[in-house]
């Protein structure tokens, strides 16, 4: 039974990118993008997350080894951007169509204004039938600014547009329940509800280019699942894999959505590496947040206040134990919340609305 999806993202990791020397396989790229505008002929909205500068840099200039890995990496990802728009700008010229550049760091989806401009022009590009091809920008993501990799940006570009579908394209056919490479070891077609501890069976040696290896690609599925995001882990590498997916017609791994949350809770949930304040909250405040009945936090349930924030930051609600709770949004600063601690009859520091539980 094929796939229905109206809204699709589309993650190009570097090792689908890639040849093994280091340089783009032209002819690979140009033929998902064939079929990326087959699916967008059939009325179907694609965003483009794709890796490929640094490769497309080494490319055009060789840089010299007295450079550390962070400066060739900025002076090859800042050359070959250029080059890697101009590949796809041309490729996707060939059938009329339009593709943009939308270049992301961090920090502009910890800034509630700043992931709102970008959803708004992603938005924009997407009714003017243009394909935005999305990458981090490394020239100014350096180490600690970075997404763990495209995989995590793709997730998040996911949430923030509602996207039916990620298609995450990789080197291998999905995940498997064992090495790869090892006899007997079989993809996990599908992945559904509960949190699966992936580590146990996923071998963790790295891509060759990539920075992220099959470890961080479930644990970002499972978390866009969660959201009611359907993704798919295939093969990147084989002819037709994109119509082939959507289609049904290839083993590959599906992971199954779940709920769906208001676009606040999908944006919280991405947002615990930028979570400022801290707040402990008692047994009996966690009990009621974590139960069916919709719950907000109030004063009367706070511990105490670990770090500081500011009304509208993400602060994380963790319990006695230290153990993370989930995500929320302040609605007061941190000494307003100090004030209130213990009282009762005090307004929610966080709304049920803006809280995101772990689970």
């Amino acid at each position: 039974m094929a796939f229905n999806y109206q809204r699709i993202i589309i993650k190009i990791g570097s090792n689908v990118f890639t040849q093994e020397n280091g340089l783009p396989d032209l002819k690979r790229i140009a033929h998902l993008v064939e079929q990326i505008a087959a699916i967008k002929k059939q009325g179907k909205e694609v965003i483009l997350v794709s890796s490929g500068a640094v490769a497309s840099g080494r490319s055009l200039i060789t840089i010299s080894e007295k450079y550390d890995a962070i400066a060739a990496r900025q002076l090859l990802a800042s050359i070959g951007q250029v080059k890697l728009i101009n590949t796809y700008s041309q490729l996707f010229e060939r059938f009329d169509i339009l593709c943009s550049q939308v270049l992301v760091t961090k920090e502009d989806f910890r800034d509630r204004m700043h992931y709102l401009n970008m959803k708004n022009c992603l938005d924009l590009l997407l009714q003017h039938q243009v394909i935005p091809v999305v990458n981090e920008n490394d020239v100014v993501s350096v180490t600690e600014l970075m997404f763990t990799d495209n995989d995590e940006l793709a997730g998040l570009i996911a949430s923030m547009l509602n996207a039916q579908a990620l298609i995450v394209l990789t080197n291998v056919d999905g995940i498997y329940n064992g090495d790869p490479k090892a006899p007997g070891s079989a993809v996990i077609e599908e992945v559904a509800g509960s949190v699966v501890d992936f580590a146990a069976f996923v071998s963790s040696g790295r891509s060759q280019f990539g920075r992220g290896g099959m470890i961080t690609k479930s644990t970002m599925s499972q978390k866009t699942a969660q959201l009611g995001i359907a993704v798919h882990i295939a093969n990147g590498t084989r002819d037709n894999i994109l119509t082939d997916v959507l289609e049904n017609r290839v083993i590959h791994t599906r992971f199954i959505p779940n709920k769906t949350a208001s676009g606040k809770k999908k944006w919280i949930a991405h947002s615990e590496k930028s979570a400022t304040g801290i707040v402990q909250v008692n047994d009996g405040a966690k009990t009621a947040l974590i139960s069916a009945k919709a719950t907000s936090l109030l004063p009367i349930g706070i511990v105490k206040v670990i770090t500081d924030f500011k009304k509208g930051d993400i602060i994380k609600l963790i319990d006695e134990q230290d153990k993370l709770i989930g995500l929320g949004i302040a609605e007061y600063n941190a000494d307003k919340a100090r004030e209130r601690i213990g009282q009762k009859n005090q307004k929610a520091l966080v709304h049920y609305d803006y809280l995101y539980l772990q689970g």
